[in-house]
């Protein structure tokens, strides 16, 4: 009795120490390739390179509706898909920065159905993402890592800030919207207040190439670096996860006591705890470069990549 007991000890150890592999529950299909998503009102709010913001209801998985954007004019003349960078919800408003004409940008807010205009694309302002902060401002980023806070009621910059003289990749906003992180490649972070635009930290020396994407909850922070680390930092300890392969995409659960980043060349996603650092799950069943990693919950997950498959994920616990 005593070594049938050691025997299943042993097999539950082994079992421990690898992530198991899990295939997707469900998948969504969106109009085009995705480059952004974001949760509220229980649907899924989704970017596409298709000139469309896909809403799917979560419940049943279907979807709600579309809203289209106007196509542009490429530098030949032809008439094409305008590509969503970014996308953002605020009770009854949509932010939606997309491709404009000649290299511009435009940010738009949708509400009622009909487009508002905020940054026209005459500008030419090459604007990478862009976000809420409150009813009256967003923030948004230049590709030459410029920091805008933009007052929406008087239609002017509150400040702009260069965060670094090297190319942004990513920003995140924390959970009440008065905190920023910025990524670059340079690799190194920066952390501002929103509102006033103070620089207040900087994260440094962990990732050595360009950080391609950034989450931050719950006052911990997670990367996914050019150099195949994806760095979690924390008030009590700074490690990374090493991969063979680039990690394009990243994500935190709400409680951040869990982590993803896309972990190889297959596009597979490996889950790990973020204290203990152990591998618990690898996500299988990605066909295209990951491009979003985003939890429902602690147990629920949703990946997007250059395809136009959205995978769902139900972790077993």
């Amino acid at each position: 009795m005593n070594i049938l007991k050691s025997i299943f000890g042993l097999f539950f150890l082994i079992c421990s120490l690898y992530a198991s592999t899990l295939e997707p529950t469900y998948k969504l299909q969106a109009s085009g390739g995705v480059n952004d998503m974001v949760i509220a009102n229980e649907a899924l709010y989704v970017a596409t390179s298709s000139s469309r913001v896909d809403i799917f209801n979560l419940s049943n998985q279907q979807l709600i509706k579309s809203i289209q954007i106007p196509k542009i004019k490429d530098f030949m003349g032809d008439v094409i898909d305008s590509k969503i960078y970014s996308v953002d919800i605020l009770k009854d408003k949509i932010l939606i920065l997309s491709q404009g004409e000649k290299g511009g940008r435009n940010i738009d807010i949708y509400r009622h159905g009909k487009l508002e205009n905020i940054i026209s694309d005459k500008k030419r302002m090459f604007i990478a993402k862009a976000k809420f902060v409150d009813d009256e401002k967003i923030v948004f980023s230049l590709l030459s890592n410029q920091l805008y806070l933009y007052d929406l009621k008087n239609k002017k910059n509150i400040y702009v800030k260069q965060v670094s003289q090297s190319k942004f990749s990513n920003f995140v906003l924390n959970e009440n919207k008065k905190e920023i992180i910025i990524a670059d490649e340079s690799g190194d972070l920066q952390q501002y207040e929103v509102t006033s635009g103070q620089h207040q930290k900087s994260y440094k020396g962990q990732n050595l190439d360009n950080v391609f994407q950034v989450d931050y909850k719950n006052n911990i922070i997670i990367t996914a670096g050019q150099d195949r680390r994806a760095v979690v930092y924390s008030k009590f300890k700074t490690y990374y996860k090493q991969s063979d392969f680039l990690i394009y995409s990243c994500g935190l659960s709400p409680s951040a006591n869990r982590a993803a980043y896309s972990s190889n060349e297959n596009n597979d996603v490996t889950v790990f705890n973020t204290k203990t650092k152990r591998d618990l799950y690898t996500l299988l069943g990605n066909k295209m470069t990951l491009n979003n990693i985003l939890f429902i919950n602690e147990k629920e997950i949703l990946i997007a990549s250059d395809d136009k498959n959205i995978n769902y994920y139900k972790l077993k616990q």
